[in-house]
């Protein structure tokens, strides 16, 4: 099946992403699925009914077992799977439609399939040592579970099996050591923004609210930098019972915190989620000289993207953000202003890696494992693919998850402008 082209919407070309119809976005957003969909997808050891994809290409289909294993990257990719999931249902005015042709399996099937590979790939467990690996997969079959139900192909047992499982190693993990707050692995010896603002996000809407409430509060009063209106990193232990503040501040951890603070809502959480919005605007942006963010305008122009953290596990950090920001952006209630600072910093940034992707040559090793039509993304907005990945480079899948999360988030916000929703109102899609 030949795919459209999403730059082949008339009169789009010229506007600023901001403006740009959620037809468009959507558009691109499914040709970042189908790009990592053919690109790293594969079967995990040749069984059928599995899904998982590859850590970075080109490779055999044993090399990546080599390799170190990711579940948190592939709990991300089970989590863009879900957005394309929800917009296969019929979303920004389009009609239900698989993202990959009638003939492919759905967004929905795939991210099936890769849940029972992440549990073989994990060895039979979806248990692991690191407490935020297991939020982000919980957070995303918690959405799969209700893409399930939306799609009339519920799976009760497995949901809730998957469930108990995780919540009592967070029950585990979130004790009173350090006055509150989630350890980062089973060594205990680390509480951080990366493990508790997901694990709070997901009590959150599991309808735990005051635990989800007294790990916030633990970030505020231990974590939460107000000069800068950031959270930091965390607090480490040493063997000898001294405590370390690590200050850093990353992209990724104000998501998830993002994320909380608009679930769980009221006046307090809502002004501080408008405050980290605002702030990540301050401090975590950087002017996108290259002006690649218009996508398509002509002349020299300069705009907002969001900072990117590289590869590796960097690689993922700023298009998690970028999934929270577009909740923040589509909550109405919300400041205007902290609303539209949302917005711009989502589709300045997906813009960005939009513009500066670059198709996969027929005569590079990567395209042994691509479909027509497929893409590459770059690591930085700021950067065309060409430089940040030249043909013949290995491509890691964090950095190509970033931008299709940054696409879907864009589509998100773009299909909110177009059928705002009512007060107060969570996202549709559970973002």
């Amino acid at each position: 099946m030949t795919q459209p082209d999403a730059d082949a919407t008339p009169d789009t070309a010229d506007e600023p992403p901001a403006k740009q119809p959620a037809i468009a976005w959507a558009e691109r957003a499914n040709q970042a699925a189908r790009s990592v969909t053919h690109l790293f997808g594969q079967r995990l050891f040749f069984l059928p009914g599995t899904h998982i994809a590859a850590t970075a290409r080109p490779s055999d289909r044993f090399g990546n077992l080599r390799r170190p294993w990711h579940y948190w990257w592939q709990a991300h990719y089970l989590d863009c799977l879900v957005d394309t999931g929800f917009r296969e249902l019929g979303r920004a005015g389009q009609p239900p439609e698989k993202f990959d042709g009638a003939a492919r399996p759905s967004a929905g099937q795939l991210a099936s399939r890769l849940v029972t590979g992440i549990r073989l790939r994990n060895f039979l467990t979806y248990v692991n040592h690191y407490y935020d690996d297991m939020a982000w997969l919980a957070l995303s079959t918690l959405r799969l579970e209700r893409l399930a139900e939306e799609s009339r192909r519920p799976s009760p047992r497995r949901h809730a099996k998957i469930r108990k499982s995780l919540t009592l190693q967070f029950d585990s993990a979130s004790t009173d050591d350090l006055g509150g707050g989630t350890f980062w692995s089973t060594k205990r010896d680390f509480k951080n923004t990366p493990a508790t603002a997901p694990v709070a996000l997901y009590y959150a809407r599991t309808g735990n609210t005051a635990k989800a409430q007294a790990l916030l509060d633990w970030l505020d009063a231990r974590l939460f930098d107000p000069t800068r209106g950031l959270y930091l990193d965390g607090i480490r232990i040493r063997s000898t019972g001294e405590t370390v503040l690590e200050d850093a501040v990353y992209t990724y951890n104000q998501g998830p915190v993002l994320g909380a603070l608009l679930e769980l809502g009221g006046t307090a959480n809502l002004e501080r989620a408008a405050t980290v919005v605002h702030a990540v605007a301050a401090h975590l942006t950087l002017p996108d000289t290259a002006g690649a963010s218009t996508s398509g305008a002509s002349g020299p122009a300069t705009s907002t993207v969001l900072r990117c953290d590289g590869t590796g596990d960097g690689g993922l950090f700023t298009g998690i953000l970028t999934r929270y920001l577009a909740q923040a952006a589509t909550d109405r209630r919300l400041p205007q202003d902290a609303r539209t600072t949302a917005a711009g910093l989502v589709t300045g940034t997906a813009g960005a890696l939009w513009a500066g992707r670059r198709p996969v040559g027929a005569d590079e090793p990567l395209a042994r494992h691509a479909q027509a039509g497929s893409h590459i993304f770059s690591s930085d907005p700021r950067r065309p693919a060409g430089e940040t990945y030249p043909p013949g480079a290995a491509v890691e899948l964090s950095t190509q998850l970033q931008a299709w999360m940054a696409l879907e988030s864009a589509a998100t916000v773009a299909a909110a402008a177009m059928a705002p929703r009512s007060e107060g109102a969570p996202g549709a899609d559970g973002n």
